[in-house]
């Protein structure tokens, strides 16, 4: 019976869904979003109001031995910088799901400049250590993108797999040749002149994340560049008729978001942790990859998101929620129930439900 009735309803794309604001839409499922936890948190038997009080206290709260808002400023810039390396790559249909291990690889070049060359000037070993974080992000960036344009191979698959390579390796040194102590797992703490430097209360990486943010823009929608990776994302066939080398695009923009992602972990490692280990990216690049998606790869709404997230993440890892007795997991909760009221706002946009035997509308 109650198959049947199901049975009796389908799902079909709308032929029609001109006058729809993507902005305002994500504006609308985020507030829809909040309500919803909002009730998660009622059922808990917990004041919402009190909750989300805590959560953005945890997050913003300026505290006389520091300043928590810095901490969420922080944890925030890679995942502004990943989300908007990984948009690049989805701009062109690329599923780069290797944000994660390209911010190690990214990470463990700049940490060898950073363990075994700081007697550099300081500036001349951030750049260096830059560029090496470019590189290496870069250059695992462009393994898939050579496999997919010669032999057609799975590009999520493959990224997806890199990821752990990269990680492994970040073991492999911590336990053996770049280990601070023979027989102990662990590599020694970054000097103080391969660390970035502190600029309004923030490591200097904000100033990048900004410039990036406007570049990014720029770049995907006013460069020749950018025209091409949307051609390529809409229509390979199209690209190719257009006479554009599509192969030469998809190792270019690769390589840019590989990098792009290389930088984010320099920045997490000479930034944030001061070391090198398996908790350099700890996360975000998976994040990064759904912050992208709600953002429908715009880079101004990549920062909004990436604040959001950082703020959940940071207002609920204190133990202030412990004080109200919730979990700090109540966090991922609410991550969750953001992501799948954003993605019902968006299918109900694109898709509807009719009834079989009634007239579409």
């Amino acid at each position: 019976m109650l198959t049947d009735f199901f049975s009796r309803f389908h799902i079909v794309k709308k032929t029609n869904s001109a006058g729809t604001n993507p902005l305002l839409l994500s504006f609308l499922s985020l507030v829809a979003a909040l309500i919803i936890g909002g009730l998660f948190i009622l059922c808990l038997g917990k004041n919402p109001f009190a909750v989300y009080g805590v959560i953005i206290e945890g997050a913003f709260k300026i505290a006389r031995t520091g300043a928590y808002v810095f901490k969420t400023i922080g944890y925030a810039i890679p995942l502004v910088i990943t989300s908007i390396a990984v948009s690049i790559a989805f701009k062109m249909k690329f599923w780069n799901i290797g944000a994660e291990g390209q911010m190690i690889a990214g990470a463990i070049l700049a940490s060898y400049f950073a363990l075994f060359q700081s007697q550099m000037p300081h500036w001349l070993l951030l750049l260096v250590m830059v560029l090496a974080g470019a590189v290496g992000g870069g250059l695992l960036g462009t393994i898939p993108a050579f496999f997919k344009c010669k032999f057609d191979t799975n590009e999520t698959l493959f990224t997806l797999m890199l990821n752990y390579i990269a990680l492994s390796v970040i073991t492999y040194l911590k336990d053996g040749p770049w280990s601070e102590t023979p027989g102990f797992p662990g590599i020694a703490k970054f000097a103080d002149n391969a660390r970035l430097d502190i600029v309004g209360g923030v490591h200097i990486g904000w100033i990048f994340t900004v410039l990036l943010v406007v570049a990014a823009f720029i770049y995907m929608r006013y460069t020749k560049h950018g025209y091409e990776i949307s051609v390529i994302g809409d229509s390979i066939n199209t690209a190719r008729y257009a006479g554009m080398n599509v192969n030469r695009v998809i190792l270019r923009t690769m390589f840019i978001s590989g990098a792009l992602c290389g930088i984010a972990g320099m920045i997490q490692v000479s930034g944030i942790e001061h070391t090198l280990g398996e908790s350099v990216a700890g996360g975000r690049g998976f994040t990064a990859i759904i912050i992208a998606w709600l953002s429908r790869l715009n880079p101004f709404v990549c920062v909004l998101f990436s604040m959001l997230f950082a703020t959940l993440q940071q207002g609920c890892s204190g133990s202030a929620l412990l004080k109200l007795g919730l979990s700090p997991y109540v966090a991922d909760i609410l991550q969750g129930i953001i992501l799948f009221v954003i993605l019902a706002f968006d299918f109900f946009t694109q898709y509807k439900i009719v009834c079989r035997g009634r007239k579409n509308a």
